[in-house]
């Protein structure tokens, strides 16, 4: 049996090409035609593509997400029968040096010091050391549990919080979102990698916030739902000392208008944190597709109920 391939991303022609070298068995590309939604029986898609496009699909067995990141599909309104994969396992060293990188610039001063290098001016100052700091990560996943051991690398004392409180490879201590208000105002570095959900929706908020430490430093590296971001530009125009670093945000891109983007204590970036390579989403897709000829279960499984 031949399937048919339809390719749904901003850079099909990359795509189209490193999969065409793959030679993969028993597999044609569409090309970009109307027709070619409704004769595909596997999609190559990102999400907010694909999404406005499931309803035309009349074949369609299986949707392999060029993103981590499906909740453009998960919504119930969508249809729910296909097989739905995503794209994990690649994106935890790149999100551990984008956090570090910030992390590390904030405790060693670079800005203050490249600020001085200006006025050539020669003052040492004092910096503070990881070792002995509290990271905390809203999340246990594949990023979490890499972003845990490069943090203890350093040195840190990390805890962690996922759906059951279940113990995981790297954390000191593993608890609960209902524990949330427990583990913040112990935590140095705060960074959440959780899934977006509705048990995840706006979590850290008025309230959370007021928890924080001082001088924390709070890191959105997953979905933008999980903070109010109205709330959190509120908190830091009072908490001068506090630090947000944000990557991710309910309406991308942020707009222009919205207070956030002149506060001097958060620093905004878009959406860069881990951006996914065609070549590593293109291995996945052809381990999962060796998988799917031999009708055995496919890896990075979206289970639609959850919504990861």
């Amino acid at each position: 049996m031949t399937h048919k391939l339809l390719l749904l991303t901003r850079e099909n022609d990359k795509y189209r090409e490193l999969l065409s070298n793959c030679n993969l068995p028993h597999l044609t590309i569409l090309g970009d035609s109307p027709d070619s939604i409704m004769q595909s029986d596997i999609w190559f898609a990102e999400p907010n593509l694909a999404a406005p496009l499931l309803n035309h699909a009349k074949n369609l067995r299986w949707l392999q997400s060029t993103f981590a990141g499906v909740d453009k599909l998960i919504s119930t309104r969508q249809r729910r029968d296909y097989i739905l994969t995503n794209i994990r396992g690649i994106f935890g060293p790149l999100m551990s040096e984008y956090l570090f990188g910030y992390l590390l610039a904030h405790q060693r001063q670079h800005q203050k010091y490249q600020q001085q290098q200006q006025q050539k001016q020669w003052l040492p100052g004092s910096y503070q050391t990881l070792q002995g700091q509290h990271l905390l990560l809203l999340g246990t996943g594949s990023i979490a549990q890499h972003i845990a051991s490069t943090a203890k690398h350093f040195g840190m004392t990390v805890t962690g919080i996922n759906r059951q409180g279940m113990a995981t490879a790297s954390f000191d201590k593993v608890g609960t979102l209902a524990q949330l208000n427990d583990f913040l105002p112990k935590a140095d570095v705060i960074a959440s990698v959780l899934p977006h959900t509705e048990e995840t929706h706006n979590i850290l908020n008025q309230h959370t916030l007021t928890l924080l430490k001082p001088k924390a430093m709070l890191f959105n590296l997953g979905r933008g739902n999980v903070l109010d971001l109205d709330d959190l530009d509120s908190h830091l125009s009072q908490h001068p000392e506090q630090q947000a670093i944000l990557d991710v945000f309910n309406q991308e891109p942020l707009p222009a208008e919205h207070p956030i983007w002149a506060r001097s204590n958060a620093i905004i970036t878009p959406h860069i944190a881990a951006p996914s390579f065609p070549e590593q989403v293109v291995e996945v897709f052809c381990h999962n597709y060796a998988l799917w000829l031999k009708q055995q279960p496919l890896i990075n499984l979206v289970d639609f109920t959850k919504g990861y």
